[in-house]
């Protein structure tokens, strides 16, 4: 019988060091991956595609509840492939609640996904990091949940491994086991995770999205970019033309404005009047309305009160775009 890697869903093997799930003992629980990543912050990035995930949404049944997993700070851009693959039912979890200002309304943020034009039976945000909201989440899983099986899916560091994990400790009887990470791709295959006699939920690997700045940047800028506590905005009040410069990861011009940047407070963030040449970086013209955000996506978003064409210089392949302001 062939054994999973409780931490990452893995088929343990004990042939190729190179490979997932690779072991140096087959009766181990965790592959070698799983133990170094909880043991010693020790991180292999995997190579993954969206087939696995589309096949796993896919073999969903109709009667089985979901549970779609968004992350405040990094929304997708679209659910696409969750609306073109699944049947059930769908709660919408909001998480890492903790990380966006607490003086924010909640029911605008709720609202917010209605965006998605996505059909759903409830929504709730909440923090694992906190425990904020998670007796309301059991009775709404409760309520919507019709079979023994409870599928929990999203985007890569969405937060979906940690969110099964704090449940599973707060009320259950079981011990949580999955292993959990800053980076993408650290849940490879889906895991079964006995909740009691009635319901087992089901962690997902990650969709990826291969345009979040994640895939691009080493373990240490990531620790950067992933923030620990509630975001602080920073505004700036733009009056000529102006260099905001992120680390050496972002650049951005602009000429006439007032903008607010949500992202983690632990980067270094500096304002220019002389262009700074920054190496690696690739140039492009975005036209942000008014109230509207440019999100870079694993990193954050900016919000713009005013109508600008802007410059902004990113890493390659992440791809920026505009939304509705979230705020």
């Amino acid at each position: 019988m062939n054994k999973k890697c409780v931490g990452c869903g893995a088929l343990l093997q004990d042939t190729d060091i190179s490979l997932d799930g690779y072991t140096s003992n087959i009766d181990n629980k965790l592959c070698e991956r799983c133990f170094k990543i909880k043991n010693y912050g020790e991180y292999k990035n995997v190579i993954k595609d969206n087939n696995n995930f589309i096949n796993i949404l896919k073999s969903i049944n109709e009667n089985d509840l979901v549970i779609l997993v968004m992350d405040l700070l990094n929304l997708p851009k679209d659910l696409s492939l969750i609306k073109e693959n699944i049947k059930s039912n769908i709660l919408v979890v909001l998480t890492k609640r903790d990380i966006l200002p607490k003086v924010l309304y909640e029911e605008k943020l709720l609202n917010y996904i209605d965006n998605y034009k996505i059909s759903y039976v409830d929504k709730i945000i909440v923090s694992s990091n906190k425990n904020y909201n998670f007796d309301n989440l059991i009775d709404k899983i409760k309520k919507y949940n019709k079979t023994k099986k409870v599928y929990v899916v999203g985007y890569t560091n969405a937060g979906k491994s940690t969110l099964i994990n704090k449940i599973i400790y707060n009320y259950s009887d079981n011990k949580p086991e999955i292993t959990t990470s800053m980076l993408p791709s650290t849940t490879l295959n889906s895991i079964e995770i006995k909740f009691d006699d009635n319901t087992t939920f089901i962690d997902t690997p990650g969709l990826l999205n291969e345009g979040s700045i994640e895939n691009y940047v080493d373990v240490n800028m990531l620790k950067n970019i992933n923030p620990k506590n509630s975001i602080k905005p920073i505004t700036y009040q733009i009056k000529s033309r102006q260099y905001i410069v992120m680390e050496n990861i972002l650049k951005l011009e602009v000429s006439n404005n007032d903008i607010n940047i949500f992202v983690s407070n632990n980067l270094k963030i500096d304002r220019f009047y002389k262009d700074k040449d920054i190496k690696d970086l690739v140039y492009e013209e975005v036209l942000v309305n008014n109230s509207e955000d440019l999100v870079i996506p694993g990193l954050g978003f900016i919000k713009f009160n005013k109508r600008e064409t802007v410059r902004i210089a990113i890493l390659p392949n992440v791809k920026v775009y505009t939304r509705k302001s979230l705020i």
